[in-house]
């Protein structure tokens, strides 16, 4: 993984969190980023806060959906990757790796800040929300 430097506008959310956490969330982050950047189709991520969470757009490319990081608010020791809940996304995932991840709705993945992540299965989940308008075009 590479170390991307933070965009201004979202180092107060990074801030804000528990340093386990904040190093969960920053690790997950240098995921995205790296995954992004190994699909010529999805072009330049644009990190911004949707509802204070730090967010991943495809704004150029529009080749996927918003995927959000944070902490669980209900769990303090889980943190999360939110993808839009009107997407079929999570039932993918579910489909994909049904016990690979523990799953929250149609909207979300959970980690437990002690959980080592299935790195492999969830690049795989993230090229998914970030070429998701792709693959609908194709339908």
């Amino acid at each position: 993984m590479t170390s991307s430097p933070l965009p201004d506008i979202v180092v107060p959310a990074y801030d804000k969190y528990p340093a386990a956490i904040r190093e969960k969330l920053l690790n997950l982050r240098e995921m995205i980023l790296d995954t992004a950047a190994s699909i010529p189709a999805v072009g330049p991520i644009e990190e911004a806060l949707k509802w204070g969470q730090p967010s991943f757009l495809t704004a150029k490319s529009k080749s996927g959906t918003t995927i959000r990081i944070d902490q669980v608010r209900e769990n303090q020791g889980q943190y999360a990757l939110y993808v839009h809940c009107q997407t079929n996304l999570l039932d993918q995932f579910r489909e994909l790796y049904p016990t690979e991840f523990t799953y929250s709705g149609n909207r979300a993945i959970l980690f437990n800040e002690k959980d080592n992540l299935a790195t492999h299965a969830l690049q795989h989940c993230i090229s998914l929300a970030l070429t998701y308008h792709l693959k609908k075009k194709q339908l």
